[in-house]
């Protein structure tokens, strides 16, 4: 009774196993009513411009981003500055010990003073030297002088006069020292050259800073109402990207946000990375910002080049290739189809521009396998 039981089984499970297959084969069959799905869309006019994309950066404009140091060697006395505190030019950032440059703009105003009053004292001693010789000669024409005498007065007007210019001289450089005193007086008080933010602050307060070649940083400004997106550009779509050009760009931050700009500058000098060429080129930018974008952004950037109106226009997986040639398939009014050989020329998403072979309210044929 067993081996009845497991003898049928046998049987149901071969009988199974032919069903399947049978619908194997009859499914891995291609279906030749389905093997070619025939599209037709109608040639169209319609206006387009190409473009160019690159990755860029928001940076600050030339200018917009300064590094605020010191001229002058000593220790930072007071320090006005933190991260992220507004700054108007000319405001006060850090103050330097000066107690030693006070004494010596207090020295070099006394120099200038004892001058001034060597300059007054020439100055008399010239004019009573003048009045001498005037009267010597006055007296010698009346035969009440001697000559010897005249040129006594002639020679002390002269020493007189070359004393005066000595110590006019003389004023004249401790002028020059008191102005020299007063710069490096004022070397010592930092303040902001631009209005902007502070990005960065590199010295504490109490620290001695020693000035070399290079003035050691204090601060760093970023005015954040100057700030454009440099994009960088392959070399091989450089030759499209001309100045004024309209340009588009969104940031990570806000991904749905588009920000308009324009191309205002091409550096000549191309930027070599990992053996790729590319070209800064520079996006000013023009829709509102304020508070939206900051320096280092990453940026994604739509160059557009001129628009082109009512160019005739077909999707560009109706062009097929052979021999190196581009052709359509044209659908006649009695359903037949006909191969013409056309030229296209720039695209725009999935469209593209047929410059001959084709006119307007032609049906070209799509074919999906």
């Amino acid at each position: 009774m067993n081996k009845h039981r497991r003898n049928k089984l046998f049987v149901i499970l071969a009988l199974l196993l032919c069903t399947g297959v049978v619908v194997w084969w009859i499914l891995s069959q291609p279906d030749e009513s389905k093997a070619y799905v025939q599209e037709t869309v109608k040639v169209i006019r319609h206006d387009v411009s190409s473009t160019v994309l690159a990755t860029g950066a928001v940076k600050p404009q030339v200018g917009a981003e300064v590094r605020v140091g010191a001229r002058i060697s000593g220790k930072v006395e007071r320090l006005y500055a933190n991260i992220g505190d507004d700054v108007r030019k000319g405001q006060v950032i850090a103050e330097l010990e000066k107690a030693d440059l006070e004494a010596s703009v207090a020295k070099a105003q006394a120099e200038v003073k004892v001058a001034e009053a060597k300059v007054a004292d020439a100055t008399a001693r010239t004019k009573l030297a003048d009045l001498d010789w005037q009267r010597q000669q006055n007296l010698i024409k009346k035969d009440f002088t001697s000559q010897q005498a005249v040129d006594k007065a002639l020679k002390e007007k002269e020493s007189a006069l070359a004393g005066l210019n000595l110590v006019e001289k003389q004023l004249d450089a401790a002028r020059a020292a008191l102005k020299e005193a007063q710069v490096k007086l004022s070397y010592a008080t930092i303040t902001a050259p631009i209005s902007g933010v502070i990005a960065s602050v590199s010295t504490q307060q109490g620290e001695t800073v020693a000035a070399g070649l290079n003035a050691p940083t204090f601060v760093t400004i970023i005015d954040l109402n100057r700030i454009q997106v440099d994009a960088f550009v392959d070399e091989t779509d450089i030759g499209k990207v001309k100045v004024s050009q309209r340009a588009a760009f969104t940031v990570d931050t806000y991904p749905s946000k588009n920000f308009e700009g324009v191309v205002s500058a091409i550096y000549p000098k191309a930027i070599i990375q990992d053996n790729v060429v590319n070209y800064d080129v520079v996006i000013d930018i023009k829709s509102p910002f304020k508070n939206l974008l900051r320096p280092d952004m990453t940026a994604s950037v739509t160059i557009y080049q001129a628009v082109r109106k009512g160019v005739l226009m077909i999707p560009q997986k109706a062009v097929l290739r052979e021999s190196g040639r581009k052709f359509v398939l044209v659908k006649l009014p009695d359903d037949t189809l006909q191969k013409k050989t056309i030229k296209t020329g720039i695209s725009s998403g999935r469209n593209i521009e047929i410059i001959s072979g084709l006119s307007e309210g032609d049906a070209v044929v799509i074919e999906n396998r």
